[in-house]
């Protein structure tokens, strides 16, 4: 089976059940298919302009495509199956290179954070010198490559020389530091809440590794990505869109009743892991970005890409501060 076919098959099945549009509701606006991760945070985003009819004040119609993977939602967005998902602009600035015309728009400015117990002493990145550190993700993952160029900074020697990394997937280093077989975790920040509930501590948070390293203010780095294109084809509503997301953001920020409504599909495990995850999510919801944003991404690019090398960046990626969409007043 063709490869692009098999990783949308899930995808389109999901489509091809979504209700359709009755005759009488043929003034409505056109849909936006907003591609998501099924068990992904964006969800509660989505859920809360439903819940809230945020939607329908805003004048926006939102179609949802949950799937299984991140190389699913690209995929989608590439195969047009999608007009927007949540993404982190590298890779969006590195297809816009290969000639895709994306464009970014903050999501989140939540960031991961390297865990460890609280029992063990650990105060510094010194203090982890011969120890296993889970990595949530490869070794080209960002917040990896962050607190390898912060290593060099602090202790004058790469990180991958002090310790031992074991990189796998964010629930299995959890579940291994949990065991007692990893001594830290550097995670998401949707993981690192869940540990910070469960008795773990943030030895360092990648907000305060970019600020060490001169990226300040620290840009989001997830967000949502479209083509240029929709901004001519659907400009009514992709302004409506980023108006509920706004409105969603500030419901979020302050009712705890939209949290409430949430909870049963937030795979909660205690209260306070409840607590922690609405604490971590506040307080990565964006500012609007702007020109200092894009300084403090340029920097950021260029560290990333000194160390992540072409692999991660593509050989033609240069920073293009077009990518940044900001909205007219």
């Amino acid at each position: 089976m063709d490869p692009l076919r098999r990783v949308l098959l899930g995808g389109f099945a999901a489509l091809a059940v979504m209700p359709r549009a009755s005759p009488g509701a043929a003034q409505t606006p056109e849909p936006l298919k907003v591609g998501s991760l099924k068990f992904g945070t964006v969800n509660w985003l989505l859920d809360t302009i439903a819940g809230d009819k945020v939607d329908i004040r805003e004048g926006v119609r939102i179609e949802r495509l949950e799937l299984a993977s991140n190389q699913a939602t690209t995929v989608a967005l590439q195969a047009g199956a999608v007009d927007l998902i949540v993404s982190d602009w590298l890779w969006a600035m590195r297809q816009r290179a290969e000639g895709d015309s994306l464009l970014f728009w903050p999501y989140s400015n939540a960031l991961g954070a390297l865990m460890v117990p609280r029992d063990k002493g650990f105060t510094s990145l010194a203090d982890l010198k011969g120890k296993r550190i889970g990595v949530a993700g490869s070794a080209l993952d960002k917040s990896w490559l962050l607190l390898r160029a912060f290593s060099r900074n602090k202790l004058n020697a790469d990180l991958t020389e002090i310790v031992e990394p074991v990189y796998g997937a964010p629930p299995l280093l959890s579940e291994q530091l949990r065991l007692g077989r990893l001594d830290g975790v550097l995670t998401f920040w949707n993981f690192a809440a869940r540990l910070d509930a469960a008795g773990y501590q943030p030895l360092i948070d990648m907000i305060d590794v970019m600020t060490e390293l001169g990226v300040t203010p620290s840009p989001p780095l997830v967000g949502f990505v479209w083509r240029e294109e929709l901004l001519r084809t659907k400009p009514d509503q992709m302004t409506a869109f980023f108006r509920a997301v706004s409105g969603a953001n500030q419901i979020l920020k302050n009712d705890e009743t939209a949290w409430e409504r949430l909870r049963p599909a937030m795979g909660i495990g205690s209260d306070a892991e409840f607590g922690r995850l609405k604490d971590y999510f506040r307080a990565g919801i964006p500012t609007p970005w702007g020109a200092a944003e894009t300084q403090a991404a340029e920097r950021l690019f260029g560290i990333l890409s000194e160390l992540g090398g072409p692999e991660l960046v593509g050989p033609r990626t240069r920073f293009d501060p077009t990518l940044f969409w900001v909205p007219k007043a």
